[in-house]
């Protein structure tokens, strides 16, 4: 199993940035992919960013350019470099693991509300 925690949410002003963090533990030696979604209000959960466990990204059309999606194995820790963010960008951000034998594990989320 794989226990994973997101942290870094909070508020901040439509152009501003955020990092947000995932750190896993477990069985982290049997994670695959990891990646981050995002859930607003009335909608469903999208994705935003996922990184491949040799470092290859991928990005929702919507965030090219703005955020960065990252990987230190070594801590452990997944991250989410967010820039110039949009009030309709407010959601609960979410972790993924994607394990080796196909596994999915979530963390809790983190709130981000973007206004002014």
């Amino acid at each position: 199993q794989v226990q994973l925690v997101e942290s870094g949410g909070g508020s901040v002003q439509p152009g501003g940035s955020l990092r947000l963090s995932c750190a896993a533990s477990g069985s982290i030696f049997s994670i695959n992919h990891m990646g981050w979604y995002r859930q607003a209000p009335g909608r469903e959960r999208e994705l935003v960013a996922i990184v491949t466990s040799v470092g290859i990204t991928n990005y929702a059309d919507s965030v090219k350019g703005r955020f960065t999606i990252s990987r230190d194995n070594a801590k452990n820790t997944l991250y989410l470099q967010m820039s110039i963010l949009k009030p309709e960008e407010t959601a609960v951000y979410y972790c993924k693991a994607i394990m080796n034998d196909g596994m999915v594990y979530w963390g809790k989320g983190t709130l981000v509300t973007v206004s002014s």
